[in-house]
C-alpha cells in the first residue's frame, strides 16, 4: 500500500485536529445517486479529537485556483462548512501545519448522521455512483487507516466493515464476494 501512495504521489498521512469523530454525508454523484444515496465520510468538529487524513500543499498560483474549485466543488454545490484546523504529518508531529478542512454539519442538506452499523453496511452494498461501487469507498478507507497505524483505528468503521462482511454473501454469489474481499 506505501508503494501505491508513493506511485500516485500521495503524501504521507497525519492526523487532523479537530475534528475526530466519522460521520456520514449522502453522496448523490460520486458513490450513489439520486434515487440511493451512496455514504461519504464527513467529520464533525470534536475540538478535542483527532482524525487521520492527507494534506495537500498548494503553492504560488495554484493556491486561488485551488480555493475557487474546492469552493464550488465542496461549499456551494456540497454545502459544506469550511474549517481552519491543524494538522500534523506523520513524520513530522512536532511540526503542525495550518490546513483547511470541509465539514458537513447536521445542517447539510446531504448529512445522514448517526445510523446503525447494519443499515450503513445494506446502504454501501446497495449504492453505486459515477466513481464506483460504494464498497470501493469503504474498502479504500480501510486500507488508508490500515495504512497509518493502530493510532487510527475506528471501531465505529471497523464494525461497520463487519456488518458488510456478513451482508456480502446475500448480495453476491460467494465466488464474486470473496473475490472483492
Amino acid at each position: 500500500m506505501k508503494q501505491e501512495l508513493a506511485a500516485q504521489n500521495t503524501p504521507p498521512p497525519g492526523r487532523r485536529r479537530p475534528p475526530s469523530a466519522v460521520d456520514f454525508r449522502g453522496d448523490t454523484f460520486h458513490w450513489g445517486s439520486d434515487k440511493m444515496p451512496g455514504r461519504v465520510v464527513t467529520l464533525p468538529e470534536d475540538r478535542e479529537g483527532c482524525t487521520w487524513g492527507v494534506a495537500y500543499q498548494v503553492q504560488g498560483e495554484q493556491v486561488n485556483e485551488a480555493l475557487k474549485y474546492l469552493n464550488v466543488w465542496k461549499a456551494v454545490l456540497g454545502s459544506y462548512d469550511t474549517k481552519e484546523v491543524t494538522f500534523c504529518p506523520q513524520d513530522a508531529p512536532d511540526q503542525p501545519l495550518k490546513a483547511l478542512a470541509y465539514v458537513a454539519t447536521p445542517q447539510n442538506p446531504g448529512y445522514l448522521g448517526p445510523t446503525p452499523e447494519e443499515a450503513i453496511a445494506t446502504q454501501i452494498l446497495a449504492c453505486r455512483g459515477f466513481s464506483g461501487h460504494s464498497l470501493e469507498y469503504l474498502l479504500r478507507l480501510t486500507d488508508f487507516r490500515q495504512l497509518c497505524g493502530s493510532q487510527a483505528q475506528d471501531e465505529h468503521l471497523a464494525a461497520i466493515v463487519d456488518a458488510v462482511g456478513t451482508m456480502l454473501p446475500c448480495f453476491c454469489p460467494t465466488e464474486q464476494a470473496l473475490a472483492l474481499v
